[in-house]
């Protein structure tokens, strides 16, 4: 659209657009946004009776516009949108009842919430008294002239030597011909600022070549309008035999026979090369037993006892015998069984890896190179949850680095990481996909042998910088297929600021709905449902909430490692538990000082204030660098890392790592004759969605899924178990989402079982859904995983599941709707 038009609201969210008609009250009320589910189509929103109608506007081949009103009423197009809300004041045009009242856009959230109560309006200036003439000022007109000369005037006393003629041409034609305007828009409750728009584009559009230009021209700018924006633009591998001390067996049985329940002192070793578990009564003494890796059926890992282990292990009398064990720590127990996972994958069988370690890296670089030694951080090193050493030498299957204000090319930084973790693993890593967004950057790594796993690679930004158009805050994200599993990452860098907490949350819901990432097919649904695994890492900028004045009693108690107090205000952590944003994220806990903001080259003092010349400006001491995860349920994801470390010192910030267990799903395709395959079906019944709307409108349940697709018709039952069916509740006026889920398979592999889950939409709480799933599967013989999970009693969870041919999935769902209308 050429000129504003104050009905219409761009591309807000569906609910948002409710709750605007809602607050009308007004039959007749209408708002026009941009369509969710059709590009450059839009949606007419109308108020009647409480209830929020929906009519597509849709262009044709010649981009005139039409509306999807009631049948047998002749179509109309229409060159412009405001030509056609002009007809649709008209009464008898179809819709449920005729524009009267247009919703006017409401000021984008951007300071606390006090300020929104306040219509916007430019910040107070201080003029010199020289200009108090200009106050005499009454007519539209003559407000425009006062308001171009006092900043023209500013313009003048502003040192231009550092910018480009033309940058200084296009600055000055703002203020001669469109700050008014802008200024304008925003009384009205427009905040695009589209002449402000067009002046950054200008400034900007040779940006890549020329950054020391454009930084300096965009700073007098800013500083001429006195708003706050800041602009920030070979070690060997330690012998692979390693042996865990201190470890202390507690129980030993097996078949019939009983414990004596006498604790004894034993140690185990774990020889990679050779793939043998060794049971030793003393350190330094003989072998007492082996088991080669294949006789190693299981580990199962205590939930109620951190420390505890049972291995279960075949006999060569092909005797199952668990042996239960109790380590000194947490720590030394994820060392050996990640000694442990190493040597099972090193001398496995199976044709693929049904386990996967993941590496993930966040640092703020603060426009600095990193310094000559960066291992520590890829070797989970320093504070917070941290591995034991025993497995810091054990490489990863992939590494994601995700970096904000990084100085440094795409080559020379991923050939420093790709070096640093030559030097830790002598292996040479490949890399998957890199991406950048001005100084906002992810790299994701991976072993040689696994290039022919992974498929399908994707990679995005979104800008959220100054009216969304500058790179400078916004997010990067990479996606692939790892065999059957599918993996997404986003580093994003949000709003600086303590009092920005708002910003930062429309920040995170504009990358969730924008960015680009995985299977096309996927479009209902946003990156939070795409993904079996997705990890948000990055510089997210919430801060801890505690007065300026408590400064140094803050610091008094990351002194004392007493964190529990500090995240108590935690913005993030608050944020989330209200449910405002990453809804149904997991995050280890937070063990590790705050990472922000650090006086550089030392981690023993905290710059939190600032001199500037408006007054001093603190930043408290706060945990800006996190690293978040979503996967689909019933999948096998463990945190083993968390934490930061502390000989990393360049930056403001300390570079944060995270490492997690992954199960992931092989794709298994038979070649079996379909005639003689076995039968078996998905059956989805009894659904009932009650959604949070005031939509008056049909719905109706759009499924997908990998395994509902005619090349995975004859699959085996194990890959069919490691699926998931996408729910999308949509309506049939719009085809818009009104919230998704995911569901797992494996929930219904032995019997009918109901289900109630939430459906969210652009991460908010959409409803819920409840029913019932269930397999159809002929039977088979059990195959076991590696991993389980040991309960408080005497019996243990583990995954042993079959591997049956299916053919002909069918799909049948009962689907009923209610609707909890908002208030």
């Amino acid at each position: 659209m050429q000129s504003y038009q104050p009905w219409y609201h761009g591309n807000i969210t569906r609910s948002k657009a409710e709750d605007l008609l809602s607050k009308a009250a007004r039959d007749g009320s209408f708002l026009i946004r941009d369509s969710e589910s059709i590009q450059g189509a839009y949606a007419l929103c109308v108020l009647y009776q409480n209830c929020v109608y929906t009519y597509r506007i849709l262009p044709n081949e010649d981009k005139k516009l039409s509306v999807q009103a009631s049948e047998g009423v002749p179509i109309r197009f229409f060159a412009m949108l405001p030509e056609l809300v002009e007809a649709y004041y008209s009464p008898n045009m179809g819709l449920v009842t005729h524009l009267q009242y247009s919703v006017q856009r409401e000021e984008d959230v951007d300071e606390d919430p006090e300020s929104n109560n306040l219509p916007p309006q430019l910040p107070p200036r201080n003029f010199p008294a020289n200009d108090a003439k200009d106050s005499d000022c009454k007519s539209p007109e003559q407000s425009c002239k006062c308001l171009s000369d006092t900043f023209l005037m500013r313009l003048q006393l502003t040192d231009l030597s550092a910018i480009p003629e033309e940058h200084q041409m296009s600055i000055q034609e703002y203020f001669r011909t469109s700050i008014f305007l802008d200024a304008e828009q925003v009384q009205n409750g427009n905040p695009n600022l589209p002449g402000l728009k067009k002046l950054i584009i200008s400034i900007c559009k040779t940006l890549n070549s020329e950054i020391s230009n454009v930084l300096p021209s965009l700073e007098v700018f800013h500083k001429t309008l006195d708003q706050q924006v800041s602009l920030g633009i070979c070690q060997h591998q330690k012998k692979v035999g390693s042996t865990i001390e201190s470890l202390t067996k507690y129980q030993h049985t097996g078949g019939g026979e009983k414990s004596l329940g006498i604790p004894t002192k034993m140690f185990l070793k774990v020889d990679v090369e050779s793939g043998k578990l060794y049971f030793k009564k003393s350190k330094d003494g003989p072998e007492d037993k082996n088991f080669v890796h294949n006789k190693i059926l299981q580990l199962v890992k205590s939930q109620k006892m951190p420390t505890k282990l049972v291995i279960v292990v075949e006999t060569e009398k092909e005797k199952i015998l668990r042996k239960e064990f109790a380590f000194d720590d947490t720590k030394k127990r994820e060392g050996f069984c990640q000694l442990l996972q190493q040597m099972k994958n090193k001398h496995s069988e199976k044709p693929e890896p049904d386990m996967i370690s993941v590496f993930v890296g966040t640092w703020n670089m603060g426009n600095m190179g990193p310094p000559h030694n960066i291992k520590s951080w890829f070797q989970c090193k320093g504070q917070g949850k941290t591995p034991d050493d025993t497995a810091d030498h054990i490489p990863h299957d992939f590494y994601v680095i995700g970096t904000q204000e990084d100085p440094l090319g795409e080559r020379e930084w991923a050939e420093t990481m790709k070096e640093v973790l030559r030097n830790i693993t002598h292996i040479g890593f490949k890399q998957v996909a890199i991406h950048t967004l001005w100084n906002i950057r992810i790299v994701v790594l991976a072993k040689p042998e696994h290039e022919n796993r992974i498929s399908h690679v994707f990679s995005d930004s979104v800008k959220t910088g100054i009216a969304n158009t500058l790179g400078n805050k916004g997010a990067v994200g990479v996606s692939f297929m790892f065999n059957g599993t599918s993996f997404g990452f986003v580093n994003s860098h949000l709003t600086s600021g303590s009092e920005k907490k708002l910003r930062r949350n429309q920040n995170y819901t504009n990358i969730l709905r924008f960015l680009n990432l995985g299977d096309k097919k996927l479009n209902p649904f946003d990156i939070t449902n795409r993904f079996t695994h997705l990890f948000w890492l990055g510089d997210l900028n919430y801060r801890v909430e505690f007065p300026t004045t408590e400064a140094e009693y803050m610091v008094t108690k990351i002194k004392q490692q007493q964190y529990q107090e500090l995240l108590c205000k935690d913005q993030l952590s608050m944020e989330r538990n209200d449910g405002k944003i990453f809804l149904h994220f997991d995050e280890e806990e937070i063990t590790f000082a705050p990472t922000y903001r650090f006086e550089r080259d030392t981690r023993e003092k905290y710059a939190y204030t600032k001199a500037k010349a408006t007054g001093t400006k603190y930043n408290l001491p706060s945990w800006c660098d996190r690293v978040l995860r979503k996967s689909y349920p019933l999948v096998h994801v463990v945190c083993q890392a968390y934490g930061c470390t502390n000989d990393i010192m360049t930056s403001d910030h300390s570079p944060v790592f995270a490492t997690f267990e992954v199960g992931v799903a092989s794709q298994f395709v038979s070649k079996q004759d379909p005639n003689s395959a076995p039968q078996g079906g998905i059956q989805i019944m009894n659904c009932v969605a009650m959604l949070l709307t005031k939509s008056k409108t049909k719905f109706f349940i759009e499924y997908h899924s990998s395994c509902l697709e005619s090349r995975f018709r004859l699959s085996f039952f194990q890959y069919l178990l490691d699926q998931h069916i996408l729910m999308c509740v949509k309506s049939t006026d719009s085809d818009e989402s009104y919230g998704k889920v995911a569901s797992a398979l494996r929930a219904a592999q032995l019997c009918y079982t109901e289900f109630q889950v939430t459906l969210t939409h652009h991460g908010e709480k959409t409803g819920t859904l409840t029913g019932g799933i269930q397999l159809q599967t002929s039977e088979g013989k059990p195959t076991e995983k590696l991993y389980g999970k040991l309960s408080s009693g005497p019996t243990h969870y583990r995954h042993a599941f079959s591997r049956v041919q299916m053919q002909q999935f069918h799909l049948n769902s009962g689907f009923r709707f209610h609707q909890n209308r908002k208030g």
